[in-house]
């Protein structure tokens, strides 16, 4: 009996272990979801669209390029919300 839980409390602790370990990988996956994908879809199509008319005051036809260029530069530098913003920009844009 005692061998049993001694293979129970270390079969607890390996798995405690393990999901410790993982914690901050399936952190950082969840936090880049939330920034890159989820958030920019919470941005009101009115802002995009205000953003999209701007742009095409601005640069004209060549409005769609300007975005894609903000939006690889949010990709450069690791911003995934502003990424995914010129991203829903740049297709406004392309429609």
């Amino acid at each position: 009996m005692l061998q049993t839980i001694q293979d129970f409390l270390l079969t607890v602790i390996g798995w405690a272990l393990l999901i410790l370990a993982i914690s901050p990988i399936v952190g950082a996956i969840g936090w880049e979801i939330w920034q890159g994908q989820i958030r920019p879809r919470l941005i009101p199509e009115a802002e995009i669209e205000a953003i999209a008319s701007e742009m095409f005051a601005r640069y004209g036809d060549q409005a769609e390029e300007m975005a894609f260029i903000n939006e690889d530069r949010a990709w450069r530098y690791s911003d995934s919300f502003e990424q995914g913003k010129w991203r829903r920009v740049r297709n406004y844009i392309a429609r």
